[in-house]
């Protein structure tokens, strides 16, 4: 508080009402009239008589109250968004928060309240929105004025300065600048792999009329998918420009476009954007063929046909050509089997060929089953669970059909009959086909499986590719080959469907069979050996999955800037490894590990913060001006000096800032006298009544 002061006044304390007073004016003023009218000669003292009457009964009373003084309160308010951090300005706002602070200090009837504003994501600088809940404790009665240091990107700004008191504005720069952007306006979420999606992009330049003066022509666009340059071109400025970006692969592509600079902008953070698409599949094509039925054939329908992604086409062989029981041929089958349709003129629709018990007794010449190896070849996908006729003269591993088989049968006797349990080998407790299945054996551990038996197998000759399941004495049961482009699964069990019905409590039968199917039609997340990154939330998430015992555990990750920096994995389960990163730079970001890398998207398409980094004084100099206020530029240095100003005059000037004196204060005594008591009021009057009673009667 400031030092006690003592104020004296004259004031009014009625003894009647007003409007009583106000009547009684009026008849004095009436009898007054008519006096002056006839020219009396007690008239003059008839109105000092009057005017003694009427000021006694307005109590007249000389008041005198003793104030302590009310220390006004200026608010400082310093932006720490996302766009200040834009070259210079932080340090720019930070020495001028200092002078500020230190100049109030030295001020003996003021406190400085200073408050920042920190990033609020996708809403912008909210700046006005931190002010008010400042001055939620602050009372109006003393609020001097608020300053704010910022860039002038506010995105909040209100009709009126906050508490109705001046604002000033200490923008970051030294006078308008100019920025270029590149804006996304429409891009999609995902695409169908094998077409085609559009994104709508524009550029647009931005400053002041006179900045942007001169004409610099079309700016470059350049285009870059995962990393990889796919295009380079020239757009006008300011005009929406279509993208086309072909989907080659399901998962998610990056795609990251980037604008030439414009002379003189401030800065080129905003001119790149980043989009994430992501790549799926539609209606995934699935021919599954039966061999002779079977208890294990409803069991492959069942899981296609509850998967609503798949399409699927099922035929089933009931009755082998040579077998000869003179039933007539219309009453066969419903429907003839479309041999030439399906494996010459629509084999390459299907993304997966499945082949149930199924072995070649002259149903498919072996043209045809060369057409399914040359499939697969080209990126098509084979699995094949097999039972005793993959061991006999008509097994599909003496065809051509044996050149993308994993292996083939090690004798014609080759059936083993038996009760078994399948082991997870070590490879496939790394890989993402067979990790984690519940009831698998432990890694690394002598305990067998929970789940139920199985009790026939085919025992095969050397393999290749990798084996995942196995039976106790190490003969392999499911192993997994890349051929080509393609890939094949060979299932040397017919027995997978005891699991479905749950005998001596089943297995995992419909979770195996999905990862084995995704796993051949390349689906992204049961890829084995790779590496993905993804920014959610501000932070990249990297995960290495790989088969190898003993993978790498580190990765190097480089940001949007271009900065590189070795990032150390922690194992998280067998064959997976993941780290955790702050990601705040919007951008992409790289991942690599050996030949391998990743690519992610960080920060959204349009965040409001990096829409437009220019220092303006177009967004709010308006408010502060019309408050009185005004707008200085602290680039060079300049801080304006703080001076107290009085209620109704300008708050700014050249080189200086102001805040209000507002006067406030708490009355701590008061001490009243009568100017005119009763004592004294009415023997005046009296007398002047006498006296003019004697003069009107000479």
């Amino acid at each position: 508080m400031q030092p006690e002061q003592v104020i004296a006044a004259v004031r009014f304390d009625p003894l009647l009402p007003v409007w009583i007073l106000a009547v009684l004016g009026a008849l004095c003023l009436a009898v007054l009239a008519v006096g002056a009218w006839r020219r009396a000669r007690g008239t003059a003292l008839r109105l000092a008589a009057f005017s003694v009457l009427l000021l006694w009964l307005s109590g007249p009373r000389l008041v005198q109250e003793t104030r302590d003084a009310l220390r006004d309160i200026g608010l400082l308010v310093v932006d720490q968004s996302a766009s200040m951090q834009v070259g210079d300005r932080a340090r720019q706002a930070e020495a001028a928060r200092q002078a500020i602070e230190a100049q109030a200090a030295r001020l003996r009837d003021l406190d400085l309240r200073t408050i920042t504003v920190p990033e609020s994501g996708s809403n912008g600088t909210q700046l006005f929105s931190a002010v008010d809940r400042a001055l939620a404790d602050i009372p109006r009665s003393r609020l001097a004025g608020t300053i704010a240091i910022t860039d002038g990107q506010i995105h909040d700004v209100p009709k009126a300065s906050p508490g109705g008191a001046p604002l000033n504005l200490l923008l970051a720069g030294k006078g308008e600048e100019t920025d270029r952007r590149l804006r996304v306006i429409e891009a999609p979420g995902y695409g169908i792999v094998g077409k085609s999606v559009f994104l709508r992009v524009a550029i647009d330049d931005l400053g002041t009329p006179a900045a942007l003066a001169h004409d610099h022509g079309p700016a470059t666009l350049t285009i870059r998918r995962d990393g990889q340059t796919v295009s380079t071109e020239s757009v006008p400025v300011g005009v929406e420009q279509p993208i086309e970006v072909p989907i080659t692969r399901a998962g998610p592509t990056v795609i990251e476009m980037a604008a030439s600079p414009l002379p003189g902008e401030v800065s080129q953070l905003n001119n790149r954007a980043v989009v994430e698409i992501n790549g799926v599949r539609d209606r995934l094509r699935v021919l599954l063929i039966s061999g002779e039925p079977h208890q294990g054939e409803r069991t492959w329908r069942r899981l296609l046909k509850a998967d609503p992604s798949v399409d699927l086409v099922h035929f089933t062989i009931l009755r082998p050509p040579e077998k000869d029981d003179r039933t007539p041929l219309n009453e066969l089958a419903l429907i003839a089997f479309p041999v030439r349709e399906l494996f010459v003129d629509k084999i390459g629709e299907f993304d997966l060929i499945i082949l149930d018990r199924f072995q070649n007794r002259g149903l498919l010449p072996l043209p045809y089953l060369a057409n399914i190896a040359s499939r697969v070849r080209q990126g098509g996908a084979l699995l094949m669970s097999v039972g005793p006729e993959f061991a006999g003269a008509a097994s599909l591993a003496a065809t051509p059909l044996g050149s993308v088989l994993p292996g083939g049968p090690a004798r014609s006797d080759a059936v083993v009959e038996g009760q078994f349990r399948p082991w997870v080998t070590d490879l496939g407790q790394r890989h993402p086909v067979t990790e984690g299945l519940p009831g698998a054996n432990p890694p690394g551990d002598a305990k067998p499986p929970e789940w139920g038996s199985w009790y026939r197998r085919i025992e095969p000759n050397s393999m290749t590719g990798e084996v995942l399941m196995r039976s106790p004495d190490g003969q392999p049961l499911l192993s997994l080959d890349r051929v080509g482009q393609g890939r094949t699964a060979l299932l040397l069990s017919d027995q997978i469907w005891l699991w479905s019905r749950g005998h001596q409590g089943g297995g995992p039968q419909a979770e195996l069979l999905r990862r084995i199917a995704h796993w051949l039609m390349q689906e992204p997340e049961l890829e084995e050996n790779a590496l993905t990154a993804r920014v959610t939330d501000g932070r990249l998430r990297i995960e290495s999955r790989s088969t190898d015992p003993t993978p790498p555990m580190t990765v190097a990750v480089t940001d949007p800037d271009g900065r590189t920096e070795t990032i150390a994995l922690h194992q998280d389960a067998p064959g997976r490894a993941t780290a955790i990163r702050v990601a705040t730079v919007p951008g992409v970001w790289k991942v690599s590990q050996g030949e391998r890398s990743a690519y992610a998207a960080a920060g959204a398409a349009n965040p409001p913060e990096l829409a437009d980094l220019r220092a303006t004084a177009t967004v709010a100099g308006s408010l502060a001006r019309a408050s009185d206020g005004g707008v200085h530029w602290i680039g060079n240095g300049d801080i304006p000096e703080l001076r107290r100003t009085e209620e109704g005059r300008a708050a700014s000037g050249s080189g200086w800032i102001g805040l209000e004196r507002r006067h406030d204060h708490v009355v701590t005594g008061v001490a009243a006298l009568d100017l005119l008591p009763g004592w004294v009021s009415l023997p005046v009057m009296l007398g002047l009544l006498l006296l003019a009673w004697r003069r009107e009667g000479r």
